[in-house]
């Protein structure tokens, strides 16, 4: 080990002498500008060799015995040596053998193992991966590898069985070591695969892929558990399947079970009724789901079966497990809280629980999941703006629209709909000025209506471009199928925005940051936020602008002794989806209630700045013309265009004072920061590159 620790330090030493430019090009891979990689000189590359990609080539069983043939490479397709003599850095594997049993839809692993729990003193039967294994090298980066484990008298040779494999590549003492300052902190490399094959020779005709990890990368970003070593649903359901169980709270580990809990979390009606759901880990660690919130209606079951090639198992083939999962106040044995009664066995399941009827509401497993507000009974409820007048700065403008149902067939009286609001803001170099009126007094018109604001005038010293948007909300009553059924539904109008000049020059639109269809409805499915009435966060930011803060003082059970603090879209939806991140407390207190969001969990990479970002919105330097932030509640005020959204996610007393003193104030009372400098893309701690994964 010292020998090696010296050959690389004296490697350091050359790679230092090797000038280089364009550095992440002239290899066969192109990295992005979003990994770490990219940041290294061809001659690191070269040497380093970045990336681990692990394949299964095939499986032979002999007697009892089964071996794998595997190939290792880096990013390139360049072989690998597994003991890290010739090329950087070890690679460590981890086996799994299983069968689906005939007649069986899910795995049982034949690497199994006998969990005691020091808590309980009771023992469980849990699948994990393969000991006493041998390896042997045939050259290029192929292995053999040979399971310790041995095939049991009588195995179903027919059936079908799986290998899998979960891999690793550690680089980071090595970078540490070279200085490679990139890759210390995320030079670990995963790679997973999975190879199914039938020990008598046949074809695969049993396979279990009821979610795709396409399906969970939607939020996850990716998905990566276990210390981030699997990446893959194929690999986890080896394991995760009715054979294993945590023996030290009894919970099956049974993916359709853990992964429904996991994803309904409080809302659980046992966590509810005041029991946490948990299952406890490696050293004891216990992992508590109970607070666990998903970022759409539980309901959407398509959200999570989707891509793979039997995904609508969920409805297609009901059971009393994967049911009550969720349900988990149901009790099929005794038959409590469920209509249905005692139910012994899932063969009566599918009876009433059918699917494919095409009815919303009935018993069927897809219409008892319909979700009123997306139901396709709603007439729907579109607002458009046509025209806005009187638009010179003073003025109070009048604004012609549109309300219609989804057929075009105009909606009226306007008095019918809960909310119509019409609002004003401006400018749209950064929103800092903003009113809003009730329009459900609005005047029909050939065409459909004109409002104009009875309370509010532009501004009188308005100039550029402003904007006008809507919202609008009305509750419709859903018949359903069965008897006496009905169902409350919330329509709501996606906010319509519309841009006009108030001095005559080219109307300007708002810069583009995020886009609600492309990417909060990814995770969110349809965001709908203030009572369902906020859809399009173009519409959003109008409200929450640098100039808006919350109000303490006039919270249910205030006023509290706090500043107040902003919701300017930037700063909060960074301090939200931070969450349990924060260092510091991230409440907003309105009228309506207060909302504490450290407990929030994101489930993504936050160092994904494109997950929510369009068009580089994210990258520096920022237009001209951003306004600075009111929060008072922060340690300065106001905050920086930059800073707003940098302090947003490093909320620490630190990266405030950094933003601090890379703030200017000038003798006229203008301030400028010099963010850019650092952190502008291509400056060495550009946000793409400190960003970088």
């Amino acid at each position: 080990m010292r020998a090696r620790k010296g050959g690389y330090a004296f490697l350091s030493l050359i790679l230092v002498g090797i000038a280089i430019t364009g550095a992440g090009e002239g290899v066969g891979r192109k990295y992005l500008r979003t990994e770490k990689e990219f940041y290294l000189t061809q001659a690191e590359l070269a040497f380093v060799r970045p990336g681990l990609g692990l394949e299964i080539q095939s499986v032979a069983v002999n007697g009892s015995a089964v071996s794998v043939t595997f190939r290792i490479a880096d990013d390139q397709g360049q072989p690998l040596d597994r003991l890290g003599i010739e090329t950087p850095g070890t690679v460590s594997t981890s086996w799994i053998l299983a069968r689906i049993q005939p007649g069986d839809t899910q795995y049982t692993a034949y690497t199994a193992r006998a969990q005691s729990s020091p808590i309980t003193g009771q023992s469980a039967t849990q699948a994990g991966t393969d000991s006493g294994g041998t390896y042997a090298s045939l050259g290029d980066g192929v292995y053999q590898y040979t399971f310790g484990t041995q095939l049991p008298s009588g195995y179903p040779a027919d059936a079908t069985h799986t290998v899998g494999v979960y891999a690793s590549r550690d680089l980071r003492e090595l970078a540490e070591q070279l200085g490679l300052f990139q890759l210390v902190k995320t030079g670990r490399y995963i790679s997973n695969d999975t190879y199914n094959f039938v020990p008598s020779g046949g074809d695969v005709a049993v396979v279990r892929d009821v979610v795709s990890t396409a399906a969970c990368n939607q939020c996850h970003d990716p998905l990566a558990l276990h210390g981030g070593s699997r990446q893959v649903t194929q690999l986890c359901i080896l394991c995760h399947q009715p054979q294993s169980t945590d023996p030290d709270t009894g919970n099956t580990v049974d993916f359709k079970v853990m992964i429904h809990k996991i994803h309904r979390g409080e809302g659980l009606p046992s966590v509810e009724a005041g029991t946490p759901y948990q299952i406890i880990g490696f050293n004891q660690g216990v992992n508590d789901y109970s607070e666990v919130v998903f970022p759409q209606d539980v309901r959407n079951c398509a959200t999570c079966h989707q891509q793979a090639s039997q995904a609508d198992q969920w409805k297609t083939n009901p059971t009393r497990v994967a049911c009550g999962s969720c349900h988990d106040d149901v009790n099929f044995a005794t038959g409590a809280n469920h209509p249905g009664g005692v139910q012994l066995d899932d063969s009566q399941c599918s009876i009433c629980h059918t699917s494919g009827t095409g009815l919303e509401f009935d018993l069927s497993v897809d219409g008892v999941h319909t979700i009123p507000d997306f139901s396709g009974q709603l007439n729907g409820l579109n607002v458009e703006i046509l025209e806005i007048t009187n638009t010179s700065p003073g003025q109070k403008p009048t604004v012609s629209f549109t309300v219609k149902e989804n057929d075009g067939t105009p909606i009226g009286p306007l008095t019918g709909l809960q909310t119509l609001t019409l609002r004003l803001a401006g400018p749209t170099t950064d929103y800092t000025w903003m009113v809003s009126e009730d329009a459900r007094s609005a005047q029909a018109t050939a065409t459909g209506y004109t409002y104009t604001f009875q309370e509010n005038s532009l501004p009188t010293d308005a100039g550029r471009t402003y904007a006008v948007g809507a919202e609008a909300r009305r509750t419709a009553t859903i018949p359903g199928p069965l008897l006496g059924q009905s169902f409350s539904a919330t329509e709501s109008a996606f906010n319509p925005v519309f841009y006009f000049s108030v001095d005559g020059s080219a109307v300007a639109p708002r810069r583009a940051v995020v886009d609600v269809n492309t990417r909060c409805n990814v995770c969110h499915n349809r965001l709908t936020l203030h009572g369902g009435t906020r859809l399009n966060t173009d519409y959003c930011v109008m409200c929450h602008n640098p100039a808006t803060v919350d109000v303490p003082d006039q919270a249910p059970g205030g006023p509290f002794n706090v500043a107040p603090q902003s919701i300017n879209l930037r700063f909060m939806i960074h301090r939200i989806h931070s969450g349990e991140e924060l260092s510091r407390d991230f409440t907003i207190y309105r009228s309506r209630g207060v909302f504490n969001f450290n407990e929030v969990l994101y489930p993504g990479d936050r160092r994904n700045c494109a997950a929510c970002h369009v068009n580089n919105s994210h990258e520096l330097p920022l237009p001209n013309g951003i306004a600075s932030t009111e929060a008072p509640r922060e340690f300065f005020s106001p905050l920086g265009p930059a800073a707003s959204a940098c302090l947003g996610c490093h909320d620490g007393e630190d990266a405030a004072a950094h933003a601090f003193q890379m703030t200017a104030t000038f003798p006229s009372g203008t301030t400028a920061e010099s963010c850019a400098v650092c952190h502008g893309e291509g400056a060495d701690f550009a946000v793409s590159r400190v960003h970088a994964r």
